[in-house]
């Protein structure tokens, strides 16, 4: 049975914008509305860090950067250079997308040192670590293959989607995850996740966090949900 409050949905939440032409004005309201409701953080493309990372300063709610968005197809020496980029810039999480083509490849010792030297980066600076899979693109047997990667390697999450893919988060993809994955890895569910209902499923199914634009509303319904006992 979830125990779950407004306070602790919202701790859930990676409040997202990811839209190519968002002004400094949409900044500010982004980062206001996360730290009245306690979003967990802003995620956000990165050259928002820094204005953004100052307009949080006295909050609670932290700057989840976006690193080889949204495709993955950077190498690893310029992920590591954006992962790095990004912390010194004010970035407390980092989520970085996979070399899908290498996945595909079969290229697994690729993905592994992928994975070993942004996850490093992370731990060096104790910021958390997120790797997106972007399950759209994946097999069952890649994404069951992600896990047992993600694994050996343990970074703090492993996550659906960019949400600029063909889909979204899906259910099944997330109870994969879940089943997969070790217990120490959480899961981020990303992508299409709009409503507190699917918000629900998705916890549910293994998901701890959910990275959505669509905080406020979760939230909001929520609420309702609580009035209407």
């Amino acid at each position: 049975m979830l125990n779950l409050t407004k306070k602790k949905i919202a701790s859930m939440i990676d409040n997202t914008v990811l839209k190519p032409f968002i002004t400094n004005k949409e900044w500010e309201e982004l980062c206001r509305i996360s730290t009245e409701f306690g979003f967990k953080t802003v995620a956000i493309n990165n050259a928002g860090i820094e204005f953004c990372a100052n307009e949080l300063r006295e909050s609670e709610t932290v700057v989840d950067a976006a690193v080889s968005f949204p495709l993955g197809q950077s190498t690893i020496e310029t992920k590591c250079f954006e992962t790095e980029d990004a912390i010194l810039k004010g970035a407390s999480e980092v989520d970085y997308v996979i070399n899908i083509v290498e996945l595909k490849n079969g290229n697994l010792s690729y993905i592994k040192k992928e994975m070993e030297q942004i996850v490093s980066i992370c731990r060096k600076h104790k910021v958390i670590s997120k790797v997106i899979f972007e399950t759209c693109y994946l097999s069952q047997e890649e994404i069951i293959t992600m896990c047992e990667i993600a694994n050996e390697v343990k970074p703090d999450f492993i996550k659906t989607s960019t949400g600029f893919g063909t889909y979204g988060a899906k259910l099944e993809d997330v109870k994969t995850m879940r089943e997969y994955a070790n217990e120490s890895i959480s899961i981020k569910a990303s992508g299409g996740i709009r409503s507190y209902k699917e918000f629900l499923e998705f916890v549910q199914a293994g998901a701890t966090r959910i990275g959505t634009s669509a905080g406020v509303t979760i939230v909001e319904e929520y609420l309702l949900t609580q009035e209407n006992r």
